[in-house]
């Protein structure tokens, strides 16, 4: 079993930045791929960044390219998503997920395992 478990979320204005974190612990698997997703209320979970936890593949999707960051230290066993630029539609609960697996998914149902969600409020 993997457990993971999201920090950071929070309120900011429109334009600010918050940087949230994802700690896994329990099983690991080197073949993974980490993402977030988001849901806001009334829509459906969508695709926010994917990285694997060996190499520098990196995935995100259209509407945070060139303002979100997603990166992982192994050693913490953490993913981090870095957001910069934040709009009132980046509003929304952010999840992290694991998919053990040889390639990436941008589908909430290719991931087994989930954090708990941690709110992200952006006021305009």
């Amino acid at each position: 079993q993997v457990q993971l478990v999201e920090s950071g979320g929070g309120l900011v204005q429109a334009g600010g930045s918050l940087r949230l974190s994802c700690a896994a612990s329990g099983r690991t698997f080197s073949d993974s791929y980490m993402g977030w997703f988001r849901q806001a209320p009334g829509k459906e979970r969508e695709f926010v960044a994917s990285v694997k936890w060996s190499g520098d593949s990196t995935y995100y999707a259209d509407s945070v390219k060139g303002r979100f960051t997603i990166s992982r230290d192994n050693a913490k066993k953490t993913v981090y998503l870095q957001m910069n630029s934040l709009k009132p539609e980046d509003t929304a609960v952010y999840y992290c997920a694991a998919r053990p697996a040889l390639y990436n998914s941008r589908h909430s149902t290719d991931y087994p395992y989930w954090g708990q969600g941690t709110q992200v409020t952006v006021s305009s």
